[in-house]
């Protein structure tokens, strides 16, 4: 039965492989049309065939493979969309004043000035609603909460390279938008 059993896993991650290489054009496609960035689309992705990976065993009651994994990306996005609709109403979420300071401080700017302070506050706040929400939600939990990747991995259940890739992404983010900043 062991051996059955493997032949079983090596054919489920053989054509989970197959559907992935045949599937991640269109629902990337798919995510880029519904408004998603680059890397939230990539982050959706991956965290679809996580889930899939995760149901492996699940495979041989599943006929058309790339369907249920469209089905698992809708209502991915069904979530994320809702996410969202709840983050945009609950408000915003404070910087530390110690953050601000380091920023304004790295940047070169006199933190005594109340202008350049609050015009970079509201850029930082405007850099952070921009982020897609996994990012966000990594960059939050280690600069607010101060939480570890390992101790962020296991209240998510999400690997901990692909959370240091999401705070990888949102710190460029959020570089891009303070250099235009003080660009502008």
């Amino acid at each position: 039965m062991n051996g059955e059993q493997g032949a079983q896993s090596i054919a489920s991650h053989a054509r989970l492989e197959g559907a992935y290489r045949s599937e991640k054009p269109r629902l990337m496609a798919r995510l880029r049309a519904a408004g998603r960035s680059l890397e939230e689309a990539e982050d959706i992705v991956h965290d679809v065939y996580v889930e899939t990976m995760e149901r492996i065993s699940l495979f041989a009651n599943i006929h058309n493979l790339p369907a249920w994994i469209n089905a698992l990306l809708t209502r991915r996005m069904i979530d994320t969309w809702r996410h969202d609709r709840v983050r945009a109403a609950s408000g915003e979420t404070d910087v530390a004043e110690e953050t601000l300071r380091e920023i304004i401080t790295g940047v070169g700017l006199d933190p005594l000035d109340d202008f350049v302070r609050s015009s970079l506050i509201d850029a930082l706040y405007d850099a952070v609603r921009a982020l897609p929400v996994p990012q966000r939600m990594v960059l939050e939990a280690q600069v607010f909460r101060g939480l570890t990747f390992q101790q962020i991995a296991a209240a998510t259940g999400e690997s901990i390279d692909t959370l240091m890739a999401r705070k990888r992404y949102a710190v460029r983010s959020l570089s891009r938008a303070l250099r235009y900043w003080i660009e502008a």
